[in-house]
């Protein structure tokens, strides 16, 4: 249901064999859910379904550990040249240190809230990462676990990455996909590199070998286009570090660079040793471009393409230049490909699937833009609800304006949607063959209206889709961890005085009555996980 007709590498004329040497780099460069250690030997690779990291060996693809860290890893990093390594812990909010000789965790470093890119610097002594709530940097001693400090930078901080020369890093704002040059000394945002202001979900950035340039992924999301021709666009911008261009950045769109070929969802890319060739993954469509970097300005021309597996997140080329490894979260496996003929070298599996069959299946559904889920390539249920998050946008929709809601507690909020249009997740068989994504859908036969006889049973695919819809949780607030400070407490009986009656809609453990408030407009939101959104008021635009 999930496959389709592998992609064909074009001829191998137009994979040319590199000619210049091939001169490692440091993994330290851009954090990454995929690194390098040093001497090339190992690799260690994030596990965020299973919990886990894995340390594999290179270039034979061995499977020395899988090392339990927590929930939802993120980025890993190796420290210099020593055989330890961090990793973001995402959904436990800790920086963990690991032993990939004897695969263990000798410290954990607790920090606010949802670390998750991190680099090192190359003599090993300081660690840098970032805190995507609350748009924090750290800088941390990984010899004894000590904060040393806390930059404020911006707003849902994601990649990073450190300057070979130590003095400066560059981080993506998630929601925006603003660029940031940040001094490692003080902290100071240096340069601004400004995006169009439909940017959205940039992730890793990667800085290339020549150090003039920086390169990452991220989409457009045109909030006024409902429409699956119209709305989500895969894009990779460059940020421009040296030169007469210092500070100014450039977009080059993916959907035209193949043609008329759609991809989705880029996530991850890398830039070989020798900064000749791009390599950027879609996890919406499993597929990989391998791009020409043409000139100095940063424009790009197709090179090859090969087909992925299920999910792709995590990109990096080897330090000799030889090969391209791809994480395909949701097959579990790292594969390897050589970057001279475009061939598969190998894979190893770095985790054993966690999900049961239903949930691996709803997932692998709601992240895919191919058929039966659409039909033009375009969009995914990630693209705007990515891991179940928001994407931050605020879209026009025929009954108004609507901000893109979470997923956490989902099933315990229905009906669904502001419009409270759905009471069942199988009700998105509507979005699915709507105009939106233009599926063929998961269900045979006759769709009843939304909010008619339930259609739950009825189909194996959209039970799964709405099996892991509904799986999504919670975790706690960063600002109840130690319980609730004295304003806090004074806010909490103002939110449940009767003056306010706050309380009287935002009800429950979701603090949701499920109800339209007014009747007729739109549905009352919970209040979980409010720190991280903007707060919206009672007029239209929620």
């Amino acid at each position: 249901m999930l496959t389709r007709h592998r992609l064909l590498l074009p001829l191998l004329l137009l994979i040319t064999a590199f000619t210049s040497p091939r001169v490692a780099h440091a993994q330290t460069r851009s954090a990454g859910l995929l690194n390098f250690n040093a001497d090339g030997s190992l690799f260690a690779c994030s596990n965020r379904d299973s919990g886990t990291v894995s340390i594999v060996t290179w270039p034979d693809l061995k499977l020395l550990h899988e090392i339990p860290v927590g929930l939802h890893p993120e980025g890993v990093a190796w420290i210099g040249k020593s055989g330890s390594l961090a990793c973001c812990v995402y959904g436990t909010d800790e920086i963990v240190i690991l032993d990939a000789t004897a695969g263990n965790i000798t410290r954990r470093v607790p920090v606010f809230d949802e670390p998750y890119g991190i680099v090192s610097s190359s003599d090993g002594t300081r660690l840098f990462a970032t805190l995507e709530y609350p748009g924090q940097i750290l800088d941390i001693n990984p010899a004894d676990g000590t904060i040393r400090k806390t930059w404020q930078v911006g707003s849902m901080l994601r990649g990073l990455a450190l300057s070979p020369d130590q003095k400066f890093l560059l981080t993506t704002e998630y929601l925006t996909s603003k660029v940031l040059r940040v001094s490692t000394t003080d902290g100071t945002v240096q340069q601004t590199f400004e995006p169009a202001s439909t940017d959205n979900l940039a992730r890793q950035i990667v800085i290339a070998p020549s150090a003039d340039r920086a390169w990452f992924t991220h989409i457009r999301s045109r909030v006024t286009a409902a429409h699956g021709n119209g709305s989500i666009f895969p894009y990779v911008s460059v940020a421009r570090l040296t030169g007469p261009a210092a500070g100014t950045r450039i977009r080059v769109p993916l959907d035209t660079i193949r043609g008329t070929r759609v991809t989705a969802n880029p996530w991850d890319c890398d830039v070989t040793p020798d900064g000749r060739t791009l390599c950027v993954a879609f996890a919406g469509t499993n597929d990989m471009y391998l791009l020409n970097i043409t000139d100095n300005h940063g424009e790009l021309d197709f090179k090859a393409a090969l087909q992925l597996g299920n999910n792709p997140r995590a990109v990096r080329c080897s330090p000799d230049g030889s090969a391209v490894l791809v994480c395909n979260a949701l097959d579990f496996n790292v594969v390897a490909f050589s970057l001279q003929d475009g061939r598969e070298l190998g894979r190893v599996a770095v985790t054993k699937c966690p999900l049961d069959e239903q949930l691996l299946l709803g997932k692998k559904l709601f992240y895919t833009a191919l058929p039966p889920m659409t039909s033009r390539g375009w969009i995914s249920c990630s693209s705007c609800h990515p891991d179940g998050d928001a994407d931050g946008r605020t879209w026009q929709q025929p009954e108004g304006l609507r901000n893109t809601q979470p997923m956490n507690g989902l099933a315990s909020t229905h009906p669904l949607h502001w419009s409270a249009d759905r009471d069942e997740v199988h009700d998105f068989e509507h979005t699915i063959r709507g105009k939106l994504m233009q599926g063929r859908g998961l269900l045979q036969g006759t769709l009843p209206e939304a909010l008619a006889e339930p259609i739950a049973g009825r189909s194996t695919a959209l039970d799964a889709l709405a099996a892991y819809t509904n799986s999504h949780s919670f975790t706690l607030s960063p600002y109840a961890k130690q319980g609730l400070t004295e304003a806090a407490k004074r806010g909490q009986l103002i939110f449940h005085s009767e003056k306010t009656g706050c309380a009287t809609c935002h009800t429950g453990p979701l603090y949701s009555d499920s109800q339209p408030a007014p009747p007729g407009s739109a549905q009352t939101p919970q209040c979980r996980y409010r720190q991280r959104r903007p707060l919206r008021t009672h007029g239209a635009s929620l």
